[in-house]
C-alpha cells in the first residue's frame, strides 16, 4: 500500500472527539496556472518572471500603470502573443509551455475575450453579431438561436436583437460585446479594458452589471485595467504589477489597508509616505516604534517581521482622523489646517505636523477651517510599514 494511503489507528476518547472536528478540506485545482512567465520583444522584456493562480469562479484584476505587462500578460493566457518561456495552464491542461513546445491555438484554448473597443460589426444586427462565432464553430441552428437569445437575455439585450448594431450607444455595444463572448460558454472571460471608452456614469454602472454577470455564470475571470477604482469594486483579487512584474496580490481591502511598498501604497489609493527607521523590536501586541526623520516616534505595524532595513511607513489619508474625530487613537500628534479643497464626497486638508506635510481626507460634514491648530490621529494598524525597495 502506498504511504499516502495508510490508514492510522483511529484516536480514542477526548483526542478523537477533538480531532474529528477539524477535518481538513482538500485544497481547490486552480483554473489558470501561470508559471514563470516572460515576454520578450526582441531585446526588451515584457513580463518578467509573472506567476499567479485563478481559482474557478474568480474574478481576478491585473491593475497597474500604462506599460507594465498586464495586457501582454492577459494576452498570452488568450494565445494572442506567445511568450518567450513560461507556461500556462486552463483547468489542468497546458495551454502553453516553453519547456514542453506547447502553444495551443486561441480557438482551441476555451477562452473568450471582450476587448476595449468592442470589435462589433456595424453592418450586422445585434443577434448575428452574436450569433458569429456560434456559426463559425458550426453549432446546429436550433442551439445556436437558444445560445444566442439566453445571453443576450443576460446582458438585458434581447428586446434589441433584430436593430443594426450601427444604431446603438456604447453601452449598448458593450453589453452586445459581453454576449457574444458568453454565448459559446467559454470556460475563462479574459477582459482587455472593456469600459474605458465610456463615460464615468455609464462605466459605473456597467461595472455592477459586469460583477452580477461574473457571479451568476461563475465564469473564471482576468480582467485588465489602470483604474483602481475599477478593479477594487469588481475584484475578488488583484494582481499589482509595475514594469513587467508583480508587486502584490491580493484582496482589494488587503492591498488597501496593507500595502507592500511605496509602490503600492502610492500607486493604490491616496496614501502619505514618511520617511524613518525601525527602532526595537515589536511589543507583545504586533506594534512597534517608528521613529520619522525629524524625530518624532509613531506606533506602526507591520504585516510581516520588520528586517530592520525598512525607511517609510504608510498613513491612508481616510484613516486619519483631525480634531472631533481624533480619539482613543494610538498615534495623537498637534498640527495645523494648512490648506482645505473641497471634492464633492469628501474634503482634503493638507495639514502641517512635524514630519512635514500631512494629507487628510474627511466627510464634507466634518469642516475644519484653515489656520485652525488641531490634534492628528490615527490607530497603529493604519500606520503600516513597507518593504525596502529592492536593488
Amino acid at each position: 500500500m502506498k504511504q499516502a494511503e495508510r490508514i492510522a489507528p483511529a484516536p480514542q476518547g477526548a483526542a478523537a472527539a477533538k480531532r474529528s472536528t477539524t477535518v481538513p478540506q482538500p485544497r481547490p485545482q486552480p483554473h489558470i496556472v501561470i508559471s514563470d512567465l516572460v515576454v520578450k520583444y526582441h531585446a526588451y522584456t515584457a513580463v518578467h518572471g509573472v506567476s499567479f493562480e485563478v481559482p474557478k469562479g474568480e474574478h481576478l484584476t491585473l491593475l497597474g500603470p500604462s506599460g507594465c505587462g498586464k495586457t501582454t500578460t492577459l494576452r498570452s493566457i488568450a494565445g494572442l502573443e506567445q511568450p518567450f518561456s513560461g507556461e500556462i495552464v486552463i483547468d489542468g491542461e497546458p495551454v502553453f509551455s516553453s519547456r514542453r513546445r506547447i502553444n495551443v491555438p486561441t480557438e482551441k484554448r476555451g477562452v473568450s475575450m471582450v476587448f476595449q473597443s468592442y470589435a462589433i460589426w456595424p453592418h450586422m444586427s445585434v443577434f448575428e453579431n452574436v450569433a458569429y462565432g456560434l456559426r463559425v464553430r458550426k453549432m446546429p441552428t436550433e442551439a445556436m438561436r437558444a445560445a444566442v437569445e439566453k445571453s443576450l437575455d443576460l446582458v438585458q439585450m434581447k428586446r434589441y436583437a433584430d436593430r443594426p448594431a450601427a444604431q446603438l450607444s456604447g453601452g449598448q455595444q458593450q453589453r452586445v460585446a459581453l454576449a457574444r463572448a458568453i454565448a459559446f460558454e467559454p470556460s475563462v472571460i479574459l477582459f482587455d479594458e472593456p469600459l474605458s471608452n465610456l463615460d464615468a456614469k455609464l462605466r459605473g454602472e456597467m461595472r455592477v452589471e459586469l460583477k452580477d454577470l461574473q457571479r451568476t455564470l461563475g465564469i473564471s475571470s482576468v480582467y485588465v485595467t489602470h483604474d483602481q477604482e475599477e478593479a477594487f469594486a469588481i475584484s475578488d483579487r488583484v494582481v499589482i504589477m509595475n514594469e513587467g512584474r508583480i508587486e502584490q496580490i491580493g484582496s482589494p481591502r488587503d492591498i488597501y489597508d496593507r500595502p507592500r511598498n511605496s509602490f503600492v501604497a502610492d500607486f493604490v489609493g491616496s496614501a502619505n509616505l514618511i520617511k524613518g527607521q525601525v527602532e526595537g523590536s515589536p511589543s507583545a501586541d504586533g506594534n512597534f516604534l517608528f521613529r520619522t526623520a525629524d524625530g518624532l516616534t509613531l506606533k506602526a505595524f507591520s504585516p510581516r517581521p520588520p528586517r530592520g532595513n525598512e525607511t517609510q511607513v504608510a498613513i491612508r489619508t481616510a484613516y486619519i482622523g483631525v480634531g472631533a474625530t481624533a480619539v482613543s487613537q494610538a498615534n495623537r500628534i498637534e498640527g495645523r489646517v494648512a490648506r482645505r479643497m473641497f471634492h464633492g464626497d469628501f474634503v482634503q486638508y493638507l495639514i502641517d505636523w512635524s514630519p512635514g506635510q500631512l494629507v487628510v481626507r474627511r466627510p464634507p460634514a466634518e469642516i475644519i477651517e484653515e489656520g485652525e491648530d488641531v490634534i492628528i490621529a490615527f490607530e497603529a494598524e493604519h500606520c503600516v510599514l513597507l518593504e525596502a525597495e529592492s536593488a
